[in-house]
């Protein structure tokens, strides 16, 4: 099953109740602000979101890779969502090798962004693009891993 999606923010994507226990253990665990975990938590699921809609490699800033991160833990509602948004579980898998410097992550930054826009989310550019949200050198499982088939060459 597919979430439709017009607009959308990432917070729409999961119960209130849930998104604010998310938001508040990012709060909790990082010490910055509520407002500001709630933002890495939307995106965040934006991201995921966009990455059950394309085929091509993305990847989070490591900002949001925080709210990944969190989103995990709870196991069993993070494999409900992957249930509901994706044909299939999002695996986290680390990209343990250095691609091309800052030009690559300034390359995967801009795909990521632009799936997450054509998926229909807004996107929070400061947590994309800022110094301190450098990439984390993930990718989503779909073509991204080593035991994946490579990417399309569309991407």
């Amino acid at each position: 099953m597919t979430v439709a999606v017009d607009d959308l923010t990432g917070k729409g994507l999961v119960p209130e109740e849930l998104f604010s226990r998310l938001a508040n253990r990012i709060a909790k665990e990082t010490t910055c602000s509520y407002e500001y975990s709630v933002r890495i938590m939307d995106q965040a699921l934006a991201f995921l979101a966009a990455c059950a809609r394309t085929a091509c490699p993305l990847a989070p800033s490591d900002i949001v890779d925080i709210g990944w991160h969190t989103f995990i833990l709870y196991t069993r509602e993070y494999a409900d969502f992957c249930g509901r948004i994706s044909e299939g579980f999002i695996h986290h898998v680390p990209d343990d090798e250095t691609r091309g410097g800052n030009a690559h992550l300034s390359e995967m930054m801009n795909r990521t962004t632009s799936a997450i826009e054509a998926a229909g989310f807004a996107v929070d550019r400061e947590l994309w693009f800022t110094s301190a949200a450098k990439c984390a050198n993930c990718s989503q499982c779909k073509n991204g891993c080593t035991d994946d088939p490579p990417p399309s060459a569309s991407c």
